[in-house]
């Protein structure tokens, strides 16, 4: 068997596994990875982060309102945004069609959204 089919079998093992659908015997057949009991007790496993967390970006609680006075009130001296909480990781200024419209998002400080690694719209 050459290694990309290899490969592409193991990736389909693995993701079969973590949806659930798969058992041990699933790895067994495209798995050369060595059982956990025999894994050093203190080896890093890998974690998938939650759907909330990957949906909110890296913004914290604290830093999104649901009014834009609670926003303003939070940083005095910054634009307060409409942040889309989507996989774009976009924001929108008071200007836009979108500010406050969006299904997912909330009002949050301009800076705040920067440093989360949003960026503005282009609309």
């Amino acid at each position: 068997m050459s290694f990309s089919k290899f490969a592409r079998r193991a990736a389909l093992a693995i993701a079969a596994l973590t949806a659930g659908i798969a058992g041990p015997a699933a790895i067994a057949q495209t798995s050369t990875m060595a059982p956990m009991s025999t894994m050093a007790p203190n080896a890093p496993t890998a974690t998938m982060p939650s759907k909330k967390t990957v949906a909110a970006g890296k913004l914290a609680a604290g830093q999104k309102f649901t009014s834009v006075a609670a926003a303003q009130s939070s940083c005095p001296t910054d634009t307060v945004v409409w942040s889309s909480f989507t996989s774009t990781h976009s924001f929108h200024l008071s200007t836009s069609k979108y500010y406050g419209k969006t299904k997912h998002g909330a009002y949050v400080c301009r800076q705040a959204a920067l440093a989360a690694g949003y960026h503005q719209s282009k609309t």
